[in-house]
């Protein structure tokens, strides 16, 4: 199939699955996540349609962002070391693995305008999984009112790689009610009112557990390069 065959039949889905939950299809955002894609791939999503681009790795967000440049919106979604920040900081967009201080804190020094942050929490419990332990997430959106740079816009969580479809919708629900219980303090600094949660293979889960931004790469792109 090719990217646009792709990228209808995953509209498609998200259509179903937006029913399903007694959701406006229209309120969520697909990020074609290119890790695994050539810039060519990568360019036949943006001409299918496709507007946000997700890069997990520093190197391959350079490469595409030298070629496409403004024609994407830039999302990085990937673990980001507080020393490469300066590397991306002037070409992104959203940022979705805000999950410690001192990350925050080189977020706010390198930036020159304010930066749209998804914090991210580990609602699995997993060890290899990165991300802030739920119990943290209140008293770290707290300290995050000190930095000017930075905008908490919502939350990301990633599910464990499982069959069990139960254990990955309590994930999903928890990360929600968390976002519910900050966007409910109406901060002026973290409005959290997005949540950043799904991909390839449980992207219709989350829609029904109230995801505004779906990560996805193989089911869209493929994986050429992996």
């Amino acid at each position: 199939m090719t990217v646009i065959e792709k990228y209808n039949q995953l509209t498609n889905q998200i259509e179903e699955a937006s029913q399903r939950a007694n959701r406006n299809q229209d309120d969520i955002t697909v990020i074609a996540v290119t890790k695994y894609v050539s810039i060519e791939t990568t360019q036949e999503a943006i001409d299918a349609g496709v507007t946000n681009l997700g890069e997990n790795r520093l190197e391959g967000f350079q490469e595409k962002h030298a070629a496409i440049g403004n024609d994407a919106i830039w999302h990085f979604i990937g673990t980001l070391q507080s020393r490469k920040v300066k590397e991306v900081i002037d070409d992104v967009d959203y940022i979705h693995s805000l999950d410690r201080k001192s990350l925050a804190k080189e977020i706010n020094k390198r930036a020159n305008r304010k930066i749209p942050c998804f914090v991210q929490v580990n609602t699995s419990g997993e060890e290899s999984k990165h991300g802030l332990d739920p119990e943290k997430l209140e008293s770290f959106i707290d300290l995050l009112r000190n930095y000017e740079n930075i905008e908490v816009v919502g939350l990301m969580t990633m599910a464990p790689l499982t069959e069990d479809r139960d254990l990955i919708r309590r994930c999903f629900r928890s990360l929600r009610e968390y976002r519910d219980q900050i966007r409910d303090k109406q901060l002026s600094h973290a409005p959290c009112t997005y949540l950043s949660m799904g991909m390839s293979q449980d992207y219709e889960i989350a829609i029904e557990e109230g995801a505004t931004h779906i990560r996805v790469g193989s089911s869209l792109v493929g994986n050429e390069l992996k």
